[in-house]
C-alpha cells in the first residue's frame, strides 16, 4: 500500500500465468486500480515507474527468476528517424490523423478484427469480440484518446488508443490495415505519435515494455534514441550492452508518491 494526497492506493498481485511474449514462462502482475478521483496522477506516476494500463487497472510484471520486460520511452524530441522510418513517414504523408475522444465504433473493430487474424491470431486478443474491443477503449478512468489514420477516400488504415500522462503520451494499443505492408503503418504510428507529444508539449512517448529475444517486441528498439527503465532510472538505451537477468524491483528508488 502507499498513498497520494491523503488517499491509500492498494497494489494486488495476479495468478500466474503463460508468459505472451517468451515462450515456456511464466507471468505475474502486481495490479493498481487507477478507479480513484486522482486517477490521472496516479497513472502518470505509475507509468514513470514502469507500469501499463489496461481497462482501469494498472499493471508491471513482478515474474519470479526474470526481468525480460524492460519499460522502454522514447524521447520525442530527440528521436532521429533511421531510412526506413523516414519511407514510412513519406509512404503515408496522404493520410490524415485525428485526435478523437475513447468512442468505439464499428468501422475500427472491423479493422482490428482483420489486423488481429493477420498479426496475432493465436494471442491473447484473438478471440476478442465487438463488446470487448468497446470495453479496451472506452472503460478508462483517466485521459484516453483514439488516433486515427485515414486515406484521401476515408478509409480508416490505422488507430491507436493512447493515454495522456503528465509527462508524455502512453501507446496503449494500435492496429493497422494488414494487407498494405509497403507502407509501413505500424512505425508509421510510432512516428505520429512521437510528432503528436511535441506538438502537445510533452517530452516521452511510452512504449510499453521491451522484452530482448522477443520477435514481437523487437521492433521498438529500432527508434532512437530510446530510454529504458533500468534499477530504479531510466536511462539510454545501449543495445551493446547486455540487459539485467535479475528480477528488477517495479518501483524506482524513493517514493512513488
Amino acid at each position: 500500500m502507499t498513498s497520494s494526497q491523503d488517499r491509500p492506493h492498494f497494489f494486488y498481485t495476479a495468478p500466474p500465468g503463460a508468459c505472451p511474449y517468451l515462450p515456456n514462462r511464466i507471468e505475474r502482475k502486481i495490479l493498481v486500480d487507477l478507479a480513484t478521483p486522482d486517477a490521472n496522477f496516479l497513472h502518470s506516476r505509475l507509468s514513470h515507474a514502469g507500469f501499463r494500463r489496461s481497462h482501469t487497472l494498472a499493471y508491471a510484471p513482478i515474474c519470479d527468476g526474470c526481468s525480460a520486460c524492460i519499460p522502454i520511452r522514447l524521447p520525442v524530441s530527440r528521436l532521429t528517424p533511421n531510412r526506413t522510418q523516414k519511407r514510412a513517414v513519406r509512404r503515408n504523408a496522404d493520410l490524415v490523423r485525428s485526435l478523437l475522444p475513447p468512442t468505439a465504433i464499428d468501422e475500427q473493430y472491423t479493422l482490428f478484427r482483420r489486423y488481429l487474424d493477420s498479426r496475432h491470431s493465436d494471442g491473447e486478443m484473438a478471440g476478442m469480440s465487438m463488446h470487448d474491443y468497446r470495453i479496451m477503449v472506452e472503460e478508462t478512468p483517466v485521459d484516453t484518446r483514439l488516433v486515427e489514420f485515414r486515406a484521401p477516400d476515408t478509409t480508416l488504415m490505422a488507430a491507436s488508443l493512447i493515454d495522456v500522462l503528465e509527462d508524455g503520451l502512453s501507446a496503449v494499443y494500435s492496429f493497422y490495415e494488414p494487407d498494405c505492408p509497403q507502407r509501413s503503418l505500424g512505425s508509421f504510428a510510432i512516428l505520429s505519435l512521437a510528432e503528436l507529444a511535441m506538438q502537445m508539449e510533452l517530452p516521452y512517448l511510452y512504449l510499453g515494455y521491451w522484452v530482448p529475444g522477443s520477435p514481437k517486441m523487437a521492433y521498438k528498439e529500432r527508434f532512437q534514441p530510446a530510454e529504458i527503465l533500468r534499477n530504479g532510472t531510466w536511462q539510454k538505451l545501449d543495445l551493446n550492452q547486455p540487459p539485467q537477468t535479475e528480477r528488477a524491483h517495479p518501483f524506482p528508488e524513493g517514493p512513488l508518491f
